[in-house]
C-alpha cells in the first residue's frame, strides 16, 4: 500500500515501545565511501580508485580520494555514534590499506587504523560488526571475481584479518551483497570494475560465494570469538501485469538478484529454473560439489540489505536502472519498471516499508530450518538534504523512512506477522554519514549525520535526533 502523506508520524516513544530486549540497533558504512586518504604511503590501489579516475564513469567526476574523510576524523565518527546511543556499527575493512597489492602480511600502518577504531568501539561500548569484503578488490586482481582464484585470495585475507582482530569482533560479515557486485559491476557496467557482460557474468556469483565459503573456514580455523554471516541483498519481485510473459520474466529476475546467491548459502545447491531458462544458466551446471559444501556451510546468521521492491516486465527497456542507465540493459529480455503509486528516495527508489515484512517472510518460506537468524545489515534511503542558514539540517522524510522501515520490520516478526517465525536480531541504519555513493558520487545523501565534502564538518540531522530519542525512550521503557 502507498504511503499515505496525512498519517500521523511514529512517535519516537511509540517505536520504541515496539523495540524487544537484546535488539541491536546500528548503523552501516564501508571504507571506499568514507575513508578517503588513498595516498597513504602503505595503502594501494582499489578497483574502485581506479573505476573513479576513468572519465565519465561517476556523475559529479568526483573520486575516492578524500570522500567523507573517515580515516582522519575516526575518533569524531565513534564519538557520534557513542552519543546517538548506538548498539553496534558495522564497517568494512579496506583490503589495500590493509594487505597492499592483495598479497602478503598485513601492513603495520593498516592494522593500526583499524586497531584504534576497534578500540574506540569497546570504550564506547559499540559493537564491532566488521565486514570483510564491500564491493573493492585489489587492483592487481585484473579479472577480478571473474577468476576463481579471486576467490582463493579473498580466503587467505580471512585467514590473515581473523588472527589479527578474531577476539575482538563481535559479527563478521563475508561478502556484502555479491547480487550488486556481479549485476552492477560485471553484467551492466554501472559499477567497478566496469564490464558488461550480461548472462556471462555469471561465474562471478560462484567465485563470490565460494569466496565467502572460505572465509568462513578461516574465520572458524582461527577460532575468532565472533559471529559469522554474510549481507545480500533482497528485493520482493513483482510482475508488471497479470501476463505470462511478465511473469516469466518476474521469476528470472527474482532468480538471477536473490536465488543464486541465497540458495547455495542457505540450502547448497543452486536454484532449479524452467527448462526454457536453463542455457542462461549454464554457468552453474558443472559446479564440483565440493564447492557447495565449502559454500553452505551453517552459519550464525544471515544479513538482509532491504531497500526497495521491484516490478519487472517482459521485452527491452531504456537502459534505465534503479542505479543508473546501461545500455547493456537493451539487451536483456526483461525491464525495470517504476512503482508509480510509491513516493521514491533522491535515487528514485520506490519507498515501500510493507515489502520488509514480505522479504522476510520469503526468507522463511523458502528456507524454513536452514535460515539462522537474521540482521537487516542495511536499510536507508538518499534525500536533498541541505543545511539551513543556521547549520542545521532537517530532513523529515528520512526520519518517516528509518520510523516506518524499522517498525515494518519488528511487526512483521511479531505473532501473525507476515514473517513470523524469523528470528530478527537486529537492525542497521544506511548510513552514519553522508558519504561518497559508489558511480553517483557526492549526489545522493544517506547519512543521519550531514557532511560538508568542502569542510568535512559534521552535523547531525533531524533523523538523528528522532533515532536518538528512540534509543533513549528504548533504555528507559
Amino acid at each position: 500500500m502507498p504511503h499515505d502523506d496525512t498519517a500521523e508520524q511514529i512517535s519516537a516513544e511509540g517505536l520504541a515501545a515496539q523495540i524487544p530486549g537484546g535488539f541491536l540497533i546500528g548503523t552501516a558504512t564501508a571504507a571506499a565511501q568514507i575513508e578517503g586518504a588513498i595516498d597513504e604511503p602503505t595503502r594501494t590501489s582499489s578497483v574502485w580508485d581506479s573505476f573513479s579516475s576513468q572519465p565519465g564513469r561517476i556523475v559529479d567526476g568526483s573520486t575516492t580520494a578524500v570522500t567523507a574523510d573517515h580515516f582522519h576524523r575516526r575518533s569524531e565518527d565513534v564519538a557520534l555514534m557513542r552519543d546517538l546511543g548506538a548498539d553496534a556499527y558495522r564497517f568494512s575493512l579496506g583490503w589495500t590499506r590493509l594487505q597492499p597489492g592483495g598479497s602478503g602480511p598485513l601492513d603495520a600502518a593498516g592494522v593500526s587504523f583499524y586497531d584504534r577504531l576497534l578500540d574506540e568501539l569497546h570504550e564506547a561500548g559499540i559493537s564491532p560488526f566488521v565486514t570483510l569484503s564491500h564491493w573493492d578488490l585489489p587492483v592487481e586482481y585484473e579479472q577480478g571475481w571473474l577468476d576463481r582464484d579471486t576467490a582463493h585470495r579473498f580466503g587467505e585475507f580471512a585467514g590473515l584479518v581473523a588472527e589479527r582482530f578474531g577476539d575482538r569482533v563481535d559479527a563478521w560479515i563475508t561478502i556484502n551483497e555479491p547480487a550488486t557486485v556481479t549485476l552492477n559491476g560485471y553484467a551492466l557496467g554501472l559499477h567497478a570494475p566496469g564490464r558488461s557482460l550480461l548472462f556471462d557474468a555469471l561465474p562471478t556469483v560462484h567465485h563470490q560465494l565460494l569466496g565467502h565459503g572460505l572465509a568462513v573456514q578461516a574465520l572458524r580455523a582461527a577460532s575468532v570469538s565472533g559471529q559469522v554471516g554474510i549481507s545480500n541483498a533482497h528485493t520482493p519481485v513483482l510482475p508488471a501485469s497479470d501476463s505470462e510473459q511478465d511473469a516469466a520474466m518476474a521469476l528470472l529476475f527474482d532468480v538471477i538478484h536473490n536465488r543464486v546467491f541465497a540458495d547455495p548459502v542457505l540450502l547448497g545447491h543452486y536454484p532449479e529454473v524452467p527448462p526454457e531458462m536453463a542455457d542462461l544458466f549454464g554457468a552453474f551446471s558443472a559446479v564440483p560439489a565440493e564447492d557447495l559444501d565449502i559454500i553452505s556451510q551453517p552459519l550464525d546468521f544471515y544479513g538482509l540489505n532491504y531497500y526497495m521492491p521491484s516490478s519487472v516486465a517482459a521485452g527491452a527497456g531504456t537502459g534505465e536502472s534503479p542505479d543508473g542507465v546501461s545500455e547493456a540493459m537493451a539487451d536483456l529480455p526483461f525491464q525495470l519498471l517504476p512503482l508509480d503509486e510509491y513516493e521514491t528516495t533522491g535515487f528514485g527508489w520506490p519507498i515501500a516499508p510493507e515489502y520488509l515484512g514480505v522479504v522476510l517472510g520469503q526468507l522463511r518460506d523458502r528456507y524454513g530450518d536452514a535460515l539462522p537468524p537474521v540482521f537487516i545489515t542495511e536499510s536507508g534511503a538518499s534525500f536533498d538534504d541541505v543545511a539551513a542558514a543556521d547549520g542545521s539540517v532537517s530532513d523529515p522524510r528520512r526520519v518517516d523512512y528509518v520510523a516506518r522501515h524499522l517498525s515494518s520490520a519488528l511487526s512483521a516478526v511479531t505473532l501473525g506477522g507476515p514473517a513470523d517465525g524469523v528470528d530478527l536480531r537486529g537492525f542497521f541504519v544506511w548510513s552514519l554519514l553522508d558519504n561518497w555513493e559508489w558511480a553517483a558520487g557526492f549526489t545522493q545523501r544517506f547519512g543521519l549525520v550531514h557532511v560538508d565534502f568542502d569542510t568535512g564538518q559534521r552535523t547531525p540531522k533531524t533523523s538523528y535526533r528522532y533515532l536518538q530519542n528512540v534509543l533513549r525512550q528504548r533504555r528507559v521503557t
